[in-house]
């Protein structure tokens, strides 16, 4: 886990009492500020296309006249993105002991990453490039509802269930591509629009009291966030505007949080 999320529960630990907190209750409001990392599973940044380049010149002018065949390959978020940090702030509302409420804001942020997209095979070579491709950085702000279950009684340990639905609005992405054999470079082009998605999850972890009106929760789940918007004005001259309309992420989240009760 990141440096932050282990401050949030210094934090918590440092403001608790001795004795055991009593966790949700009907009527009773909760906070929440959690960090951790989000892992891409599945999900294509991009998909596939082949495409006609009937000369080179405009790429590269020692390759007037020269033709050639992008042949891009599907990409996953997990082969271009790392884990993701992920923070956030959580309210509660108690509908009994067991159950409960929620609203949720959440920042997800993965460095950019550099992969191999697919090849640019030159007939007059009789040869396939390499073409690689760079993509900014992720950055997603989402906001959820959720419902949260608890199982065993109040006053120790007490695993739980959630799930959580809402929306997602995730920065705009530049790609550049470049194909180092030709000396060829399209830089930070154009990809996918600002969008707002439909994204929800689901989620299983444990609260622990740790004080009169704080707790520790450790949770893990799932999570889904839609297809995002091609931007098509540099890549699709390339032939190449199919391929950026995908971008739907699943991914584990797993986290830390720090809860006060009141």
């Amino acid at each position: 886990m990141k440096s932050a999320a282990f401050i949030v529960l210094a934090a918590g630990l440092s403001a608790s009492a001795g004795a055991q907190a009593s966790g949700v209750e009907a009527g009773k409001w909760s906070f929440s500020a959690f960090g951790g990392v989000d892992m891409p599973t599945s999900g294509d940044v991009h998909s596939g296309a082949t495409a006609p380049i009937p000369d080179l010149g405009p790429l590269n002018p020692a390759l007037s006249g020269v033709s050639a065949e992008l042949r891009i390959q599907s990409r996953s978020h997990d082969r271009i993105y790392d884990l993701a940090d992920t923070y956030g702030l959580e309210m509660g509302y108690g509908l009994s002991d067991r159950a409960e409420l929620f609203g949720q804001v959440r920042y997800s942020h993965a460095s950019p990453g550099r992969v191999q997209v697919g090849g640019a095979f030159v007939p007059a070579l009789d040869t396939e490039l390499p073409v690689y491709g760079r993509f900014s950085a992720y950055k997603s702000y989402s906001a959820e509802f959720g419902y949260r279950h608890f199982f065993m009684e109040p006053g120790s340990a007490r695993p739980f269930v959630a799930a959580r639905i809402g929306a997602s609005r995730t920065d705009a992405i530049n790609a550049s591509f470049d194909i180092p054999d030709a000396s060829i470079s399209i830089p930070d082009a154009r990809f996918t629009k600002k969008t707002w998605s439909a994204s929800g999850g689901l989620d299983v972890g444990v609260i622990v009291p740790v004080g009169k009106t704080f707790s520790f929760i450790a949770q893990a789940g799932v999570r889904y966030v839609d297809k995002l918007d091609g931007n098509d004005a540099d890549i699709g001259p390339l032939g190449l505007g199919s391929i950026n309309d995908k971008g739907q992420r699943v991914s584990v989240p797993m986290s830390v949080a720090a809860r006060w009760d009141f």
